[in-house]
């Protein structure tokens, strides 16, 4: 019983221990050099699934109509927009500054949507679930706007043809599915499956058992990026440094808005918890790819915090 209670008070560090170590043991057994490409492709398959069944349990604790938007919102909306506009000027301005990979991949850290895990964390956290979930879907419909506008600037020549409606409708592919769906999913299966819908209340543990896989596989693909990475020592330092101080100032100005209209928790992980699996996939598509770390690096930042915040609320 001991080892159980220990691994669910510490899941979090497991998993992404686990995620790191099954990743190099995984690539150290030669027998199985052959499976890469398709332990690589199902894994681009199990992630997106486990995300879509753990937001429509989420979606099926609450209604739609607690997931109106709030007022205060928007000034968390303004540090995510002005933030990466602010930074794409910079770069626009200054095209040949040396640490310019840096801004960029800065400039995701700050623009990246909330994860839609935040709203499980939230709940361990006690805190506001619905005022997470409300606030993902301003932060994607942003992101789908102001992204694609401000792509064109920043690299014409890495991304011919890379209009606003492309790139619009690229993101919106993107998070539709892994948004949308399940609340009409969980909506659906509330209205025609209520036994179904009654069992998945009876389950206070599946979400956040859910995000413990999740977790475990985005550690070991961000494991492999930095592995693979032939990007100088200095700038992968930089982009680590960068990803670490957009993480820690999110997290604090989320809990100091949050804070002021009586949402702590749901400011602090609104603001703070990010969706890295699609800052690296932008950062592949819309910036210079080694941008991409800066997801994997943040990915360990914000889950290292996410930890300490459960610790706190066990003692």
């Amino acid at each position: 019983m001991k080892i159980i209670t220990f691994i669910k008070n510490w899941m979090l560090p497991i998993a992404m221990a686990v995620g790191a170590a099954s990743y190099y043991i995984y690539v150290s057994i030669p027998a199985l050099d052959a499976t890469h490409e398709v332990v690589l492709k199902a894994i681009s398959y199990v992630q997106p699934t486990l995300l879509f069944c753990m937001l429509f349990v989420s979606f099926c604790r609450m209604g739609i109509r607690e997931l109106k938007p709030r007022a205060w919102m928007l000034k968390l909306l303004a540090i995510q927009v002005v933030s990466f506009v602010a930074m794409g000027l910079l770069v626009v301005w200054m095209p040949e500054m040396p640490s310019r990979v840096v801004v960029e991949s800065a400039m995701i850290c700050m623009i990246c949507p909330t994860a839609t895990a935040a709203a499980v964390v939230t709940t361990r956290l006690h805190g506001n679930a619905n005022v997470v979930v409300s606030y993902t879907c301003l932060i994607n419909l942003a992101v789908s706007l102001v992204v694609p506008a401000m792509v064109p600037f920043l690299h014409e020549s890495a991304t011919p043809g890379m209009t606003f409606e492309i790139s619009f409708l690229l993101i919106l592919a993107k998070v539709f599915p892994l948004l949308i769906m399940p609340l009409v999913v969980a909506w659906l299966v509330r209205h025609l499956f209520p036994r179904f819908h009654a069992f998945i209340l009876r389950q206070p543990n599946l979400a956040f058992n859910l995000w413990a896989v999740s977790l475990s596989l985005a550690i070991g693909v961000s494991v492999k990026a930095l592995v693979h990475s032939e990007e100088s020592l200095w700038n992968m330092v930089g982009i680590a440094i960068a990803s670490f101080l957009c993480c820690l100032l999110q997290f604090v100005l989320g809990r100091l808005i949050g804070r002021k209209h009586g949402e702590p928790v749901a400011g602090t992980q609104s603001l703070g918890q990010k969706n890295t699996v699609f800052a690296i996939w932008m950062g592949y598509t819309f910036l210079n790819p080694v941008t991409a770390l800066a997801g994997g690096f943040y990915s360990l930042w914000h889950n290292l915090v996410n930890s300490w915040q459960l610790w706190r609320v066990r003692k």
